[in-house]
Order: C-alpha cells, then sequence, then structure tokens
C-alpha cells in the first residue's frame, strides 16, 4: 500500500488560516501535520520530524544542509512562505533534489510603504508629539519637509525600486547603491544618482535598507558603515535582521552618532525582551509585519500550495481559489 503523501505545515502566517486550506489539500490526498510554532522552526524543531513528510510549507524555518539530508529521501518540496529564501540551504537542496519554491515581488507594495510611512514619522516626528500630547504637554516638536531631505536605498531591486517611486513623489532627492547595474531607464526617470555605499551613507538623511541577504550583505551595516552616517540621519531596515549589526547599531544610537532607527526585523527574532532597543526613545520597533496586506497575502497563500504541488508532482492546471471557494 502506498503512503498518504503528508505536508509539515510550519508558516506563522498561514496556520491560522490552515482549516481553510486543508479541504483543498484533501483533494490531492494530502494529509498535513500541524507544527507548533510562533516565529520559525529551529534545526533540531525540523528533525523531530525528519522521515515523517514529504513537502512542507514553512516560513524562516531553519532548513540547513543536516535538516534536508536528515528529511530525505521522503522529502521532496520546501514550499517557503513569501520571498526570501536565506533561511534555506538552497546549494544542498539543489544538490539532494529538493525543489525550493517562493513567491518572488510578493510583498513589494507593503514593505514599500511601511519604509515611507517610518521616514514620514521621523521626518515629521508624529510619534513623539502624539506621545507629548497624550502626557499633557503642548510642545511643538520641530520637523522637517521630505522635500528637503536626501534618501539613500541600498538594494535597488523589486522593493528598493518601489520605495525610490514613493520618495520620489515627496520630492526627496535620492541616492541608491546596488552590486548589479540598475538599468539606466529607471535612474534617468526616477532621477537617481547611483553611488558607492560609503558616499551614500555620508550624504544620506535617511538610509533604507532594501537588499537581500546574502554574504555581501551579512552585516553590512556595522560600526564602520555606521560611522559614516551624519548624526542626524535614520536608519530604516525592512528587510533582512542580519544584514544590520544589532549591537553596533546600539552602541551608534547610545552614542549619538546616528539620531534614530526603524526596524521591523531584527538578527534574532522574536526580539529579545531585554533588547536596549526596546527601551530607545528615537527608535520605533516592528514584529516583521511589513508584509502585512490582505491583498499580498492571499496572494502568497496560493502561491505557496500551488509550488507545494508541483513539487509533489501533483497536476495544477486547474489550481487556484476560484476552483476550491
Amino acid at each position: 500500500m502506498t503512503e498518504k503523501l503528508r505536508v509539515l505545515f510550519s508558516a506563522p502566517y498561514m496556520l491560522p488560516f490552515l482549516d481553510r486550506f486543508r479541504p483543498v489539500l484533501a483533494h490531492y490526498g494530502i494529509e498535513v501535520i500541524a507544527a507548533e510554532v510562533s516565529e520559525r522552526l529551529e534545526e533540531d524543531d525540523i528533525l523531530a520530524y525528519a522521515g515523517q513528510f514529504d513537502g512542507t510549507v514553512c516560513g524562516d524555518d531553519r532548513y540547513t544542509a543536516r535538516v534536508i539530508e536528515a528529511c530525505r529521501p521522503r522529502l521532496k518540496v520546501i514550499s517557503k512562505w513569501g520571498t526570501g529564501i536565506d533561511s534555506i540551504d538552497k546549494a544542498a537542496a539543489e544538490r539532494l533534489g529538493v525543489m525550493v519554491g517562493n513567491t518572488p515581488n510578493a510583498f513589494t507594495l507593503p514593505v514599500a510603504d511601511s519604509v515611507l510611512g517610518y521616514i514620514l514619522a521621523f521626518a515629521r516626528r508624529l510619534p513623539w508629539m502624539d506621545d507629548a500630547m497624550k502626557a499633557g504637554t503642548w510642545e511643538k516638536i520641530p520637523g522637517r519637509s521630505l522635500a528637503e531631505s536626501t534618501l539613500g536605498v541600498i538594494g535597488v531591486g523589486n522593493i528598493g525600486k518601489a520605495v525610490i517611486r514613493r520618495a520620489r513623489a515627496f520630492g526627496m532627492e535620492l541616492l541608491g547603491n546596488d552590486i548589479i547595474p540598475i538599468p539606466h531607464d529607471f535612474t534617468i526617470e526616477m532621477g537617481v544618482e547611483m553611488t558607492s555605499l560609503e558616499d551614500l551613507l555620508a550624504r544620506s538623511d535617511y538610509v533604507s535598507v532594501n537588499c537581500d541577504l546574502n554574504p555581501t550583505s551579512v552585516r553590512l551595516m556595522n560600526a564602520r558603515t555606521l560611522g559614516l552616517m551624519k548624526p542626524t540621519a535614520v536608519l530604516v531596515n525592512a528587510a533582512r535582521g542580519p544584514i544590520v549589526e544589532e549591537q553596533a547599531l546600539i552602541a551608534a544610537l547610545q552614542g549619538g552618532q546616528i539620531a534614530g532607527a526603524a526596524l521591523d526585523v531584527f538578527e534574532f527574532e522574536p526580539l529579545p525582551p531585554d533588547s536596549p532597543l526596546r527601551r530607545m526613545e528615537n527608535v520605533m520597533l516592528a514584529p516583521h509585519n511589513s508584509n502585512s496586506s490582505p491583498m499580498a497575502w492571499e496572494r502568497v497563500h496560493w502561491n505557496t500550495l500551488r509550488n507545494l504541488l508541483i513539487g509533489l508532482g501533483l497536476p495544477v492546471d486547474d489550481f487556484g481559489p476560484e476552483k476550491f471557494e
């Protein structure tokens, strides 16, 4: 008797809606193992399920070479909810014949909106005036217009371009930096000056980190690079936590090397309760949630399931929400 297909479900953004998708999976003869997870599964968490599942719908779970090897030969597909696959050893997956699926350009719009929201909040001092008013103080805290500010975007990919388009509408001077050439039609149309990282950091009032996490970007923002920023500048990171060396950032904020930071992602998530960042008045924090968007989530839900089915060798010609809902 052929063993039934089984899938390990551990994507935090899909688990609350699992009952909605169970009938879809059952239609394809797939049984579900629902993992208990808050943010992600670590190596040992996944190893506890080794040999029990043929595919997985995961978040930022640590699918290292060790994990993938232990889950083979049964494991055939790792379907990542979202875009970034830096938590998956893709080379090991390819070597072992495991398909890795994701959704490119999944959250460009909400993430870019979040970046501009942070910049506006700092420029117009909105959270601080709100706090003061609610504390009984009538204080006119000085702000500035975005039209008199320079934005530096590190990583001019899909999200970086979307950030630039939004910032241009506010009249900001725009600087960009990337390790690959950016099409001239975009830079000319948007009025972006592509420059070195060092020059970008020295001239920007706001620095937005929008590159992906790869060997060239790990701790790209460290004590040296943070030291190049203006003491009045603000760092925004809605990309990946390890791009910013957290202890160096804390030191830069405490020492007045930079004026503030807005962080949606962190080196270690969830952010530890004792992190000094939680107590800093010049820091805005969010729980890795800049992807929040019903429209984007819906698209990613269904594309993640589609990738799962493809990896399991199941037909997807007529697959989609219109068939099952």
